[in-house]
């Protein structure tokens, strides 16, 4: 079957990419910048990149008439925290509209568990666009989840941070609220399971793990399976305000996906019957090992997805080419250069910079910068990255979005997502046995330069230490 990927840079698409390959489909992949999408080596025989943007009519031209199926992932909360519901009505019309006019069967929707009258602006959306995308000729199928449990997840990340940076947690009152949590593993078999199997077309089914838990309940356990002591007191004085910023200071996530999150997490959600379990043959694992598979993945380096890389994470907002090739023009340039004693070696340590690595030199200076942006509303340091030695375009990697790399050519540039009067780049460059270091900055206004000439001092010790030790 021919397939339409929609949302195929997403923490969902990319783990459904190669199980749809081994099922024996071609699988046609939407995304809206093919610079920053890597397709699986093992993969690429039976999938053709296309560029969408769903909210752009005139780009749906490229998206073939001859599907079978469609998948509708495009789940972000968008670039913005105010109008993102508005932005999704948008994207779900336009998709409705062109779908229709191929010859797919059926449209596989993944929404959110949506049982309660009282609902949040997020999950409200998610029913908007259920209805817009039930209003097609296709058959649709929408499977709606809560908590999703994965490594790389967004709840899964927030978890650990949580459970990882405190052992005593003075939290909001909806850290009482119940809800069915589902392991990653389980949603993708869901999703596979209900592609052209007519007993779930028109139909909504709500998929969730064997356990029905709090918010609370889950954090002890998730401490539970990593053998941690940690008490929670909830108190009734947090108000959303506070909780997201409660979040957003102790966790890698972002203030506008905390405000979303933290409306989400005060309505219940739980399923209302697990008939599609019977009728899939799918048997849900527990919470418990749900985290226990993805503590493992952790561990072993092996996260496929991760929210992270998705730009909501950060404030990364237009197609990576559109920052490349690095200007010259009106910048301030700092070059470096160092002979290697072994390129393999360099390249290594270039690949694993940052996240739990650190960036070589003055680690401490790297992080008090990373507080002061998250003071000021940036992204800060804690994102990290997915992986500890692979990267690609439009990775997250702490407060910069890699551009570039190409391992062959030597060759890493990344874009910086800190708050700043300005736009910066950073980029590492082999040729012959030479390690080229170069930051770039370009000022806005008075203030750009002025906090130019500031940091200044601190790269001459900085970014020549760091240097150094790439090259050593």
């Amino acid at each position: 079957m021919k397939i339409l990927l929609t949302g195929a840079t997403g923490y969902i698409g990319k783990r459904l990419l190669p199980l749809l390959i081994k099922e024996g489909h071609h699988v046609v992949c939407c995304v809206r910048d093919k610079n920053r999408f890597s397709v699986p080596q093992d993969c690429k025989e039976n999938v053709e990149v296309i560029e969408v943007d769903f909210l752009n009519e005139t780009t749906l031209s490229a998206i073939p008439n001859t599907i079978d199926a469609a998948y509708y992932l495009i789940h972000s909360m968008s670039s913005s925290s105010t109008n993102y519901d508005e932005l999704e009505k948008i994207s779900a019309h336009n998709f409705v509209q062109k779908i229709n006019i191929t010859s797919a069967k059926q449209v596989i929707y993944l929404s959110g568990i949506v049982n309660d009258k009282s609902l949040s602006k997020h999950l409200s959306s998610r029913k908007n666009v259920e209805n817009i995308l039930s209003s097609g000729t296709f058959a649709l199928t929408t499977l709606r989840a809560g908590i999703i449990v994965g490594s790389g997840s967004a709840s899964f990340e927030i978890i650990r941070d949580l459970v990882n940076k405190l052992p005593i947690m003075i939290a909001p009152k909806w850290l009482n609220t119940k809800c069915q949590p589902i392991a990653i593993t389980n949603v993708l078999e869901f999703l596979i399971k209900s592609l052209s199997n007519p007993a779930t077309y028109g139909q909504s089914f709500d998929i969730g793990g064997s356990d029905i838990l709090t918010y609370k309940e889950m954090l002890l356990a998730f401490a539970k399976v990593k053998k941690l002591k940690r008490w929670i007191i909830t108190v009734p004085i947090m108000t959303p305000k506070l909780s997201s910023y409660w979040l957003y200071f102790v966790t890698s996530t972002s203030y506008k996906l905390a405000t979303a999150l933290v409306s989400s997490m005060k309505v219940e959600v739980v399923c209302r019957d697990n008939s599609i379990n019977k009728l899939l043959q799918v048997n849900p694992m527990s919470y418990e090992e749900a985290v226990t598979k993805a503590l493992l993945k952790v561990d072993e380096d092996k996260v496929a997805s991760s929210w992270k890389d998705a730009f909501i994470s950060g404030r990364f907002k237009t197609n990576i080419s559109q920052h490349l090739p690095v200007p010259t023009k009106g910048c301030y340039i700092d070059q470096r250069k160092m002979t290697i004693k072994n390129q393999d070696y360099t390249l290594s340590k270039i690949w694993s910079i940052g996240g739990e690595t650190g960036w070589y030199y003055g680690n401490w200076l790297w992080e008090i910068r990373g507080f002061i942006d998250k003071l000021v509303g940036g992204v800060g340091l804690r994102r990290g990255r997915t992986n500890k030695r692979t990267i690609f375009a439009g990775d997250a990697l702490d407060f910069w979005r890699v551009l570039y790399a190409n391992k062959t050519q030597g060759n890493l540039i990344l874009y910086a997502e800190m708050k700043l009067p300005g736009e910066a780049w950073l980029e590492f460059k082999i040729v012959d046995t030479v390690l080229y270091q170069t930051a770039t900055f370009k000022p806005r206004g008075i203030w750009g330069k002025l906090y130019w000439y500031a940091v200044l001092p601190f790269h001459g010790f900085i970014f020549k230490g760091m240097l150094k030790k790439l090259a050593d």
